[in-house]
C-alpha cells in the first residue's frame, strides 16, 4: 500500500494553481487534494482544457492531484438532504459532474465533507436522512464510471446532523454496497 501526504489546497488558494503544486512540492507533500470551489464557482463545468492543464501544471511540478474535497460549497443552494425533488436532482448532477472532474484530474478519490450541504430541516430529519443516502447512491453509480472512488467523511455534531460518526457512514457504505463509495475518518 502506497501512503501519499497531501495538502489541502484550500489553505494556499490565493497562489495561482501551478504555484500551488510547486509550493505543495517544495514543502515535501506528495499531492495536493483540490477544493473544488477554488478553481472556480461552478468547478463541475470546467471546461476540458482548464482540466488538462491542471493535470499538466500538478505533473510538471511532480506533485499529484490525489483527490477533491469539500465538494459542494459552490455553487450555491445544493443539499443532499433537502425535501426539495429538484434542488437534489441538482445536487446529484453536480455530484456526478464533480466524479468526471476528479478522474479528468487524475485523482482517485472525492471525499463528501461539505457540513452545510447536509443540513436536516427540523421535524423532517428522518426524510433528510433517506434523501442524503438517496444521493449517495446516486453517486455511487458516478464514480464507479468514472472510475473514482466517493468516501462519506462523517462530521462533528456542531458542523451539521447527518453522518457524524464513523458507524453512521459506514452503515450508509453497506447499505448501498458499491465499491466506489466508501467512508474514511479525517484527523483534524
Amino acid at each position: 500500500m502506497t501512503v501519499r501526504v497531501s495538502l489541502c489546497n484550500e489553505v494556499i488558494r490565493e497562489l495561482p494553481f501551478g504555484a500551488q503544486c510547486e509550493f505543495a512540492h517544495k514543502l515535501g507533500y506528495d499531492g495536493l487534494e483540490i477544493a473544488p470551489f477554488t478553481l472556480r464557482e461552478e468547478p463541475h463545468l470546467l471546461e476540458p482544457g482548464r482540466r488538462a492543464e491542471i493535470r499538466r501544471a500538478a505533473a510538471e511540478a511532480g506533485i499529484a492531484i490525489t483527490g477533491l474535497h469539500y465538494l459542494m460549497l459552490t455553487p450555491k443552494g445544493l443539499s443532499i438532504t433537502s425535501t426539495d425533488a429538484a434542488q437534489r436532482a441538482r445536487t446529484i448532477d453536480v455530484m456526478h459532474r464533480l466524479c468526471d472532474l476528479a478522474a479528468d484530474l487524475g485523482a482517485g478519490l472525492l471525499v463528501h465533507g461539505s457540513p452545510g450541504q447536509r443540513q436536516l430541516q427540523p421535524g423532517k430529519e428522518a426524510d433528510g436522512r433517506k434523501h442524503g443516502a438517496g444521493c449517495f447512491a446516486a453517486v455511487a453509480e458516478a464514480a464507479e464510471r468514472a472510475g473514482v472512488v466517493y468516501c462519506i467523511e462523517p462530521l462533528a455534531a456542531q458542523e451539521t446532523q447527518f453522518v457524524t460518526t464513523l458507524e453512521e457512514a459506514a452503515a450508509i457504505v453497506r447499505a448501498i454496497n458499491s465499491p466506489a463509495l466508501r467512508t474514511m475518518i479525517d484527523c483534524s
